[in-house]
C-alpha cells in the first residue's frame, strides 16, 4: 500500500491558489484513474483506488498547509506504513513554472507543510515538486504563493496535472523517471500546439496583405494562371 499526499489549504478561497497545486494533482489522478469519492478521515480528504496493481491512499490534509503533518502521521499509523511508502506532491519555488522533479528524503527549504511533515514522520519520504517559480524577492513569497494562478498560467498547468495524472502508474510502480517522461511528453505536445498557432497567427498579417495587393480582376487572375 502506497500512500500519495497532495498539500494546500482549504476552503474555496484556497482553491486556485499556486500553493493549493499538490491539491490539484491528488484530484487530477482521482478523476483520471477512477478512484473512489472523497471522504472525510485522518483530518483529511481521503479516496482510495488502484495503480499499476498497488493500492493507493489519495490524501490531502484540511487542517491548513502548516499542520499538514498531523494528517499524514495518522494515516501512515493507521495503514502501518513506513516512510518509504509515502508521496508529497507540493508546490516548488524554486523550480520554473511547468516543471516537475522528483526527490527523495532532504530537507524542507522553508515549506511550511514539508516542515511539520518533517516534525511527524520524519524527512525520509518521496517528494514530486511542481514548480511555481519565484516572485524574485523572499518578502513576496507569502503573498505569491497564496495568490492564485493566472489565464496565462493556464495551459501549462492543465498539461502538468493531466501528464500526472496520466503518469500515477508510474510512480506507484517506483518508476519515476517514467513518470516525468509521462508529464513532459504532455508539456512538449502543449509547446508543440502552441508554436502551431503561433505560427498560424504570424502568417495571417501577410495573407491579408498579399490579399489587399492584388487589384487584378477575375478575368486577369484567371488568365495569369496560363501564363
Amino acid at each position: 500500500m502506497l500512500l500519495f499526499v497532495g498539500l494546500g489549504n482549504p476552503g474555496i478561497k484556497y482553491t486556485s491558489n499556486r500553493h493549493n497545486i499538490g491539491f490539484m494533482a491528488l484530484d487530477q489522478i482521482a478523476d483520471r484513474n477512477g478512484f473512489s469519492p472523497w471522504r472525510n478521515k485522518f483530518q483529511a480528504e481521503v479516496s482510495d483506488g488502484v495503480l499499476d496493481g498497488e493500492k493507493v491512499i489519495l490524501l490531502k490534509p484540511q487542517t491548513f498547509m502548516n499542520l499538514s503533518g498531523q494528517s499524514v502521521g495518522e494515516a501512515m499509523r493507521f495503514y502501518k506504513l513506513t516512510t518509504s511508502d509515502i508521496t508529497v506532491f507540493h508546490d516548488e519555488l524554486d523550480i520554473a513554472p511547468g516543471k516537475c522533479r522528483v526527490k527523495m528524503g532532504g530537507g524542507h527549504a522553508g515549506h511550511n507543510g514539508l516542515r511539520s511533515i518533517h516534525q511527524h514522520i520524519g524527512p525520509d519520504y518521496q517528494r514530486i515538486r511542481l514548480g511555481i517559480g519565484h516572485p524574485g524577492h523572499k518578502d513576496r513569497v507569502a503573498q505569491y504563493v497564496l495568490g492564485d494562478f493566472t489565464k496565462t498560467d493556464q495551459n501549462w498547468i492543465d498539461d502538468m496535472l493531466r501528464g500526472i495524472g496520466e503518469g500515477a502508474a508510474k510512480l506507484a510502480a517506483n518508476d519515476s523517471a517514467g513518470f516525468i517522461n509521462a508529464v513532459t511528453f504532455r508539456m512538449q505536445q502543449n509547446s508543440h500546439n502552441t508554436q502551431k498557432e503561433r505560427n498560424k497567427i504570424d502568417a495571417q498579417p501577410q495573407q491579408a496583405q498579399n490579399q489587399a495587393t492584388d487589384d487584378r480582376t477575375a478575368i486577369q487572375k484567371l488568365l495569369d494562371k496560363f501564363k
